[in-house]
């Protein structure tokens, strides 16, 4: 799949693959107060037979990513990110549409996740796409205590 976002910035969606794995490191540390470890995204990659993993490419080079765990007919939006210097630009949007597209044809009917309580451009995208807010996991984040609203998308 195919994105365009501002000008200049054609990008495609595709599985994530073990060769990139550096580039979403670099990405997750950008992006992460508490950063996934390469360990964590090698073990979603070759031995979770439930997650499944995007990322968004600009000319051969990894701009953008989004994981997921199917639990039956769920999808839990694991994250997402975004290279700083290709924020704003619509990836982040395609990356959610794509996953939409491909959690329904997996037979997910409904997606959730988690975001910052501090993140409002994150929290208007995801209703911009549908989600609805409909709790709150106190204290969730690790790294300063801050909670977490918890968001619902479905049915797909």
């Amino acid at each position: 799949m195919g994105g365009k976002g501002l000008p200049g910035v054609n990008f495609e969606i595709t599985p994530m693959r073990l060769e990139d794995l550096e580039e979403v490191l670099a990405i997750e540390e950008e992006s992460f107060p508490v950063p996934w470890s390469k360990a964590s995204f090698l073990y979603e990659l070759l031995e979770n037979e439930r997650a499944f993993y995007y990322v968004a490419r600009s000319d051969g080079k990894v701009v953008g990513y989004i994981g997921m765990w199917m639990i039956l007919d769920e999808g839990h939006i694991t994250n997402i990110a975004v290279a700083a210097a290709y924020r704003r630009r619509g990836i982040g949007r395609a990356l959610l549409q794509y996953l939409v597209g491909a959690s329904k044809r997996l037979g997910i009917r409904y997606l959730t996740l988690e975001v910052r309580r501090s993140n409002i451009p994150a929290q208007n995208l995801y209703e911009e796409l549908g989600f609805v807010r409909t709790g709150i996991r106190p204290r969730y984040y690790q790294d300063n205590q801050e909670d977490a609203i918890i968001m619902w998308k479905g049915p797909l």
